[in-house]
């Protein structure tokens, strides 16, 4: 029972980083929780054979370090909306830049029987 969880505790830390460093990284905190989770019943679980805690401890540090990059993303990073009136002046310059070749486009009643 002790492996499994220690084992799927490595597997949560480990997605929990992957995701704190993508674009991804507000639902870093999801693996997250459920490696602290699973590293608090490690311990538990150890607690009662007096193994070694290296593998929980390493569980705990990964895990700190994704949630410190997930809380430091969600806090700084900023959305920029950029100049709005140049991009609706683009769109509709291009908007009638296809209107003007779909009018300079000859159709026959032949090309569509």
């Amino acid at each position: 029972m002790k492996k499994l969880v220690i084992i799927l505790g490595f597997i949560s830390a480990v997605l929990a980083v992957v995701l704190a460093v993508t674009p991804l990284f507000k639902i870093a905190f999801i693996p997250g929780v459920v490696a602290l989770i699973l590293g608090v019943v490690a311990i538990y679980l150890s607690k009662e054979k007096q193994d070694s805690k290296k593998s929980i401890q390493l569980i705990f540090l990964l895990t700190i370090i994704a949630l410190a990059l997930t809380t430091y993303k969600s806090v700084f990073d900023t959305v920029e909306v950029g100049n709005t009136e140049e991009l609706i002046k683009k769109e509709n310059e291009s908007q009638e830049d296809a209107i003007e070749e779909l009018e300079g486009l000859e159709i026959d009643e032949s090309d569509f029987e």
